[in-house]
C-alpha cells in the first residue's frame, strides 16, 4: 500500500471496522483477518486494537469478554446503537466525498 492510500486509510478505517462489525460482533483477530480478505493486507495488527481501544472508549461498540480455548477471554466487539449512528453518518459523509470527488475527476463543478 502507497503512502498516499495508507494516510487516505487513516481517515476511514474507523469506519471501515464498523461496517465489518454492522454484520456480526467480533473480536479483533477476526476483524483484522477480514480487513486483509477485502485487500487491507499492509494493516498491522496492532493499529486494529487501538483503533478498537478508541471506538470502545467513544461508546460506539459494546464489548464482551468470551472465553477462549487458545488463551486468556476474547474481547468481543458489537456494534450498539451509538456505533450504528455513527456508521450511518459516515455513510453518508463517504457517499457526497464520492460524489463530489467523482465531478472534480470528470472535470465537472
Amino acid at each position: 500500500m502507497g503512502k498516499l492510500a495508507t494516510e487516505m486509510l487513516k481517515g476511514t478505517l474507523e469506519g471501515i471496522v464498523l461496517a465489518i462489525l454492522s454484520s456480526r460482533p467480533a473480536y479483533g483477530y477476526e476483524i483484522t483477518a477480514q480487513l486483509r480478505d477485502q485487500g487491507f493486507s499492509d494493516i498491522a495488527e496492532g493499529t486494529v486494537y487501538a483503533l478498537l481501544v478508541r471506538i470502545e472508549q467513544r461508546g460506539l461498540v459494546d464489548v464482551e469478554k468470551v472465553p477462549s480455548e487458545k488463551g486468556p477471554p476474547r474481547k468481543v466487539y458489537s456494534l450498539n446503537d451509538q456505533g450504528r449512528e455513527y456508521l450511518e453518518e459516515f455513510w453518508r459523509t463517504w457517499s457526497f466525498l464520492a460524489e463530489r470527488l467523482e465531478q472534480l475527476r470528470e472535470g465537472g463543478n
